[in-house]
């Protein structure tokens, strides 16, 4: 036996630990200054930014101690359940006290107590405590779930009692913390938080995720099939909606078109629309040039004249030396292997000489100083320049930005949320009551004592005992 009881003390020990208000308090306090703590050190930024901000030494200190990404910390985390622990053991500590409340074969009455109630309503019947015993009975049957009656010295008690589940609410808010933390452990060690961007057209299985310098790979496709924002007049954002199809097995199984906080669903992985961004303009996307302002230097005298002209058109050299027919614009010109980028191709009919083809890069104005090396037939009599091209701008494009993330503990905090409510609600405005109506008998008459009890609003309790009497007196209920 006294081995048993070795045996039993340190789990006795284990036990009162974790029941103990104490650690409640120490556990609440902590996590507290720990949240201040990620409040006051920005949470996933780049490790160029902590440098910067606070020095290779803080920066490695603040990393191991996890201070960077707080709220996944396994300590922090830790915490939480310690929390969820506590909470659970207090609970199933008390509840054995409470479950013989709830749940008695036959509710206590104890008529003492009730008769030193200073708050109580009384008034004189007309009519025997004998004649009035069924009619009070069903008055307070009708009022209150359970109902008997009792034999005194001095005559008999109605007793009525209601509300004793209500009892249940404290817990019922104890299990909904218990939810929100563990939901919240559940979503941070198993789901994951991610982005992605894509343009018009583009599709991606992989996805940077946050707070993590990795990739990672889903079992679908997301691709972007079109992209649209709209603007206020002032040029702030108005909407931005993307169209977006989940491809898996190369059929697309899912299309959605989706806003911000209307985010697409697919197999718990939920994709919201996050932001946007400026695109290049692709080469196709530029558009043809309306006027061109051309440079012609003469090597000979040095003048340099400035000439407008367009596609097609052809021009007239100074000092003779020939005309110049801008033939093409090209957006991009590919020279032995190198991309030029904007590009006028012309032809220069040179006088007394053959007519060359004439290459002039928007963004190398010196490109032609060139030309004679590369065409023998070219004449270095003059040479051209682009200095100005004018034409209508190319329709802006963007990219979508999406956040992908999936929460496996997120119905378990859904779950806490609606149990906190309606705990808050049982606990904060339901209540455990018991009445007695005491008929105390004196030869032909009687009085009647009118009184009970609640574990919660007193006050309002007193109103409801206050209208019971009333409608029981000779004045409401008739005889």
């Amino acid at each position: 036996m006294g081995n048993q009881d070795i045996a039993a003390d340190p789990l006795n020990k284990i036990w009162k630990f974790f029941t103990s208000v104490r650690l409640t308090v120490v556990l609440l306090l902590t996590l507290a200054v720990t949240s201040i703590i990620g409040t006051l050190i920005p949470q996933n930024e780049a490790p160029q930014a902590y440098l910067k901000a606070f020095g290779p030494f803080l920066y490695r200190f603040f990393d191991l101690l996890g201070f960077l990404d707080l709220y996944h910390s396994w300590w922090f985390q830790t915490l939480m359940l310690l929390l969820a622990l506590n909470i659970l053991v207090c609970s199933i500590d008390r509840l054995s006290a409470t479950w013989r409340i709830i749940f008695p074969k036959r509710p206590k009455f104890n008529l003492a107590r009730f008769r030193r109630l200073e708050r109580k309503e009384e008034f004189t019947p007309n009519g025997s405590g004998e004649q009035l015993q069924t009619r009070y009975q069903t008055v307070v049957s009708d009022n209150f779930r359970y109902c008997r009656v009792e034999q005194t010295d001095s005559g008999y008690t109605v007793l009525g009692e209601k509300g004793r589940w209500t009892r249940i609410g404290v817990y019922v808010v104890h299990l909904s913390v218990i939810c929100m933390l563990v939901g919240g452990v559940i979503g941070t060690r198993f789901g994951f938080e991610g982005f992605l961007s894509l343009a018009p057209g583009e599709a991606s299985r992989q996805i940077q995720l946050h707070n993590r310098n990795q990739m990672l790979q889903l079992d679908f496709a997301i691709r972007c099939d079109d992209f649209k924002v709209s603007f206020y007049p002032n040029g702030a954002p108005e909407e931005f909606r993307s169209s977006l199809s989940i491809i898996e097995q190369d059929k697309v199984v899912k299309s959605q078109d989706i806003i911000v906080n209307d985010p697409l669903q697919y197999k718990g992985i939920r994709i919201f629309q996050s932001s946007y961004g400026p695109l290049p303009p692709r080469p196709q996307d530029v558009r043809m040039p309306n006027e061109l302002t051309l440079v012609f230097t003469s090597k000979t005298t040095g003048m340099i004249y400035q000439k407008k002209a367009a596609i097609g058109q052809r021009i007239k050299i100074p000092e003779n030396m020939g005309t110049f027919s801008v033939d093409e614009f090209k957006s991009s010109y590919d020279f032995r292997g190198q991309d030029l980028g904007a590009t006028i191709v012309g032809t220069l009919h040179q006088n007394g000489g053959a007519d060359v083809e004439v290459v002039l890069p928007v963004k190398f104005p010196s490109f032609d100083k060139m030309g004679p090396i590369f065409n023998q037939n070219r004449k270095d009599d003059v040479h051209i320049s682009v200095s100005g091209i004018k034409a209508q701008p190319a329709e802006q494009r963007y990219y979508t930005g999406l956040q992908v993330s999936r929460d496996p503990g997120v119905w378990v905090v859904y779950t806490g949320f609606i149990l906190i409510i309606i705990g808050c609600y049982i606990t904060f405005f339901m209540s455990h009551r018991q009445v007695c109506v005491d008929v105390i008998e004196s030869g032909p008459n009687c009085r009647v004592v009118v009184s009970g009890t609640a574990n919660k609003n007193k006050l309002g309790n007193e109103r409801k005992i206050k209208m019971l009497a009333q409608t029981l007196s000779e004045e409401k209920f008739g005889t």
